[in-house]
């Protein structure tokens, strides 16, 4: 899709035109401007109801709800009247319509097709005269289309995108976006010492890697690492999962993808931010020589680790990545997300990733950039009372406290022993956000949550 700015319109192709609620055309009357109606003006003006004081994470949802609905039947050129909106609202809205053309038919041999628009298509943004808007067309662009990338990531299947696959493809990337990539591979994680690592994909025949990526721009002052789990099918282990909807369990490397999605944009963006990016990757699979419950394994921090329940995986390949951040990189700020625990799911629900970090500036900043994205987080405690839920009789600490409550804090908890006390470490847990219902698919599918989160975070920072 070609976007590009316009002062005057072209009556003859579609123009599409919003209304906050109560504001549309005053000879309208049967037009209210409630959330997402529609109503044809004429055969060549559509209107679009926003809604009573549409905060700017709705505008996203609205347009991407309405390009998707109708997302085989757009004419090849659009004009969006923004005339009056605020650059991020146009940048917001942008983004809806190009994520309204995501095809999530990735394996089909006979995929429905979708409009010219979103492919070869024009879209034109009319403004008033005098008002520039080619940064926001760029970043709005430039994120959509990454956030796209990212959940073709996320709706793969486990066979599809394996350690290997996520390897590769942050090499390409790399390669592509003007940034360092180095990918280990076992024998070099054997020759490192990251035990935790190697002890989650003993069961797997596929190889564990650790991706690091590095991107440095021409001069910055803070340095950022982001950690992600990158498992990319979790079977539970010995201490198996259901098999009622196992197969969403490609989506186990949630974090991972956050963490690619946002290194490549950064280096699109050019963000005054050092980001280095740790993604520990492997499967959770079953065979005889998986790791079992009530091994004691080791860890590249040389902690060592009582396994209580192999589904617990997620923190232990963590530990190793947090671990080789820290001492490898010193990093200002270290923040890892992580599809971690269904403890999250059941306190936040969908709307909202758990926030853990003892730093209250970074949590506010934090959060602040998900109240501006629409990627909320919500805050809860990582006091030392919960320390004692991770003590192990025979090893350093336990992955498993083995309780039916606080079971997402208890994760944080185990995660902060490998950060070597930061000053500035946050625990993202995004079980619950990163891939559910949206309007892709009728079950769950891939979201990209993190992308614009951090986007907006690092921004900030610098």
């Amino acid at each position: 899709m070609r976007i590009e700015q316009v002062f005057g319109g072209d009556e003859a192709v579609l123009v599409v035109r919003s209304f906050e609620q109560g504001a549309g055309p005053e000879n309208q009357s049967m037009f209210r401007g409630e959330k997402g109606e529609l109503w044809w003006f004429s055969s060549n003006e559509l209107w679009l109801g926003l809604g009573k004081e549409p905060k700017l994470p709705s505008i996203i949802r609205i347009f991407r709800s309405l390009f998707f609905k109708r997302k085989d039947r757009w004419p090849e050129h659009i004009i969006l009247d923004a005339k009056g909106r605020s650059p991020e609202w146009i940048e917001n809205a942008i983004i809806g319509m190009i994520l309204g053309g995501y095809n999530l038919q990735l394996y089909k041999s006979e995929p429905k097709p979708s409009s010219k628009f979103f492919s070869d298509g024009l879209l034109q943004i009319l403004t008033e005269d005098g008002v520039s808007i080619g940064a926001v067309i760029s970043s709005g662009q430039k994120t959509a289309l990454v956030q796209l990338r990212i959940m073709d990531l996320m709706n793969a299947p486990g066979n599809y995108k394996t350690p290997t696959i996520l390897g590769e493809w942050a090499i390409k990337s790399g390669k592509e976006n003007g940034y360092n990539v180095s990918v280990f591979d076992k024998q070099k994680l054997e020759a490192l010492g990251m035990h935790a690592l190697l002890a989650v994909s003993k069961g797997s025949a596929e190889p564990p890697v650790m991706i690091v990526s590095e991107y440095v721009p021409a001069s910055y002052t803070k340095t950022v690492a982001l950690v992600g789990k990158g498992v990319t099918f979790d079977t539970g282990g010995i201490s198996i999962k259901p098999s009622a909807n196992m197969h969403l369990m490609k989506s186990d490397m949630g974090g991972a993808a956050a963490v690619l999605g946002i290194v490549e944009l950064a280096a699109q963006l050019q963000l005054p931010v050092r980001i280095i990016g740790i993604i520990p990757s492997t499967e959770n699979a079953v065979d005889g020589a998986a790791m079992k419950p009530g091994d004691v394994i080791s860890s590249y921090s040389r902690k060592t680790i009582e396994v209580i329940d192999t589904d617990a995986e997620g923190r232990l390949i963590l530990a190793d990545g947090l671990s080789y951040a820290v001492r490898n990189f010193q990093p200002d700020i270290l923040i890892d997300l992580a599809t971690l625990t269904g403890s999250v799911i059941q306190t936040l629900g969908y709307e909202a990733a758990g926030l853990f970090t003892p730093n209250d500036n970074l949590a506010a900043d934090l959060a602040n950039a998900g109240e501006a994205t629409g990627e909320r987080l919500w805050r809860l405690p990582v006091w030392d009372e919960y320390k004692e839920e991770i003590s192990s009789d025979i090893a350093d600490v336990k992955n498993y406290h083995g309780k039916p409550l606080a079971g997402a804090i208890v994760a944080a908890k185990f995660l902060e022993a490998f950060t070597d006390s930061h000053n500035a470490w946050a625990h993202l847990d995004i079980a619950g956000m990163a891939f559910g219902d949206t309007e892709y698919a009728p079950g769950r599918a891939g979201t990209a949550y993190g992308i614009r989160l951090l986007r907006h975070y690092l921004a900030a920072l610098s």
